[in-house]
């Protein structure tokens, strides 16, 4: 039975097949025993990677035997598996699960996704945490909604068991509403900093200094220093420190690593030229990420540095997000140039005209549209003068761009080194 369900493909199945076939593997029909195994799960609209890949990285360098499941890498103590989507098919993720039993891992980090959730994909697996980071637009494509997408995130703190904790972050609209009815012990994390009053979290953080060599931040009272970039990194290493806490590690040694550790491929990926311009790949592919991403070098650049920002919209994805980030980018980008992300069967053509549905006509003339992303890099390659900043946003540590069903080998990093 099980070499039948290896062979064929879920996703010619119908979905109501696929939450059947995944509730009943869930239900341990066709499962793997992982019950030894301690399940920290993650999900939100951006950050899920990045914090649970630094959990992941943190467990193995305080000595623990760990795995990571997730949209950058699938990690059974350091071996990689292979996988296609962010949270794996139910068989897909019991098999990698049972692999982890055989490794003797003790904790396993694991994205959680909407998708993951609507379709039953993590059915039966019992969670001893849960970290939400935050909700904005995404996948509206799928959920149609936001309330719809809110609730796909909710069943996750809906199934965790009243010994698990659920953390929060409080400063999003939708934290405090994760909490709301559910079994869990509840913990929450903000930046005092950042929103008004007196800190009232469990878990709050203060940045007392940032620039481009990273941060200087109070969590809890506890000095903590880290070369990650970004307002947003701050959030997802307040949201590290925390669940670390939870979880009985020595928050000594945790710090220590924070310092050095570094993130995911494809956040905030960044180099220097020999020409004197920084070049930037990240993964922000929604209005919030790609605003954040932004903003983050806006404070860090020089005043005379331009921004050259590269970015475009996915095909066949939620279309009212592409005039949002098309504003964006025109706000935040001395010289926007729209390109194709991962068009797939749409006109790339199309997609820019989405994102430019909204301009002004005096942001119009801002605009470069260049359809060709591997033409839109050399270009701003050609443009960008020392001490300028390039971002080529939306792709990250995809090493592929899909053009009409055809996946064809591309890379931001890559791309840009080649062309300096």
């Amino acid at each position: 039975m099980k070499n039948i369900f290896k062979k064929l493909s879920y996703a010619n199945w119908s979905p109501v097949v696929r939450r059947f076939v995944n509730v009943c593997i869930g239900l341990h029909i066709f499962g793997y025993p992982y019950k030894e195994l301690k399940i920290i799960g993650v999900t939100g609209t951006n950050g899920k990677t990045t914090i649970s890949t630094l959990l992941y990285n943190i467990a193995i360098d305080l000595g623990y035997k760990a795995g990571l499941i997730g949209t950058v890498d699938n990690l059974v103590n350091g071996r990689k598996i292979i996988t296609d989507f962010t949270t794996p098919e139910a068989f897909e993720l019991n098999k990698i699960l049972s692999e982890m039993v055989k490794e003797g891992c003790e904790y396993v980090f694991m994205e959680v996704s909407s998708h993951g959730m609507e379709e039953r994909r993590v059915a039966g697996l019992k969670f001893i945490g849960g970290i939400f980071t935050n909700l904005t637009q995404d996948h509206l494509d799928y959920h149609l909604n936001m309330e719809n997408y809110f609730s796909a995130k909710k069943k996750f703190f809906q199934m965790l068991p009243k010994e698990a904790f659920a953390l929060t972050n409080t400063d999003d609209e939708y934290g405090k509403k994760m909490l709301e009815g559910i079994k869990a012990r509840k913990f929450t994390y903000e930046f005092s900093d950042l929103v008004v009053g007196v800190p009232s979290g469990n878990f709050h953080g203060e940045i007392k200094k940032s620039n481009f060599n990273g941060w200087e931040l109070d969590f809890n009272s506890s000095q903590v220093k880290s070369k990650l970039l970004g307002r947003f990194n701050a959030y997802n290493l307040l949201a590290v420190w925390s669940a670390c806490e939870l979880l009985g590690f020595d928050i000594e040694k945790v710090k220590k690593i924070i310092e050095d550790i570094k993130p995911p491929r494809g956040r905030f990926d960044h180099f220097t030229s020999e020409s004197g311009v920084l070049a930037v790949v990240d993964y922000a592919h929604t209005p919030d990420a790609l605003q954040n991403v932004l903003l983050t070098i806006q404070e860090i650049k020089p005043k005379e540095s331009r921004v050259i920002s590269v970015f475009g919209c996915g095909g066949d994805r939620d279309s009212s997000k592409r005039p949002k980030m098309g504003r964006i980018g025109v706000a935040l980008s001395d010289i926007p140039i729209f390109t194709s992300d991962n068009p797939r069967s749409e006109d790339p053509n199309k997609i820019i005209a989405d994102m430019m549905a909204e301009l002004y006509p005096e942001d119009m003339k801002k605009v470069k549209s260049i359809p060709n992303r591997h033409e839109a890099i050399l270009e701003a390659v050609k443009l960008a003068q020392k001490g300028d900043i390039i971002l080529c946003a939306g792709k990250g540590h995809e090493d592929y761009q899909e053009i009409q069903g055809v996946k064809n080998h591309f890379n931001d990093l890559e791309e840009l080194q080649k062309a300096f």
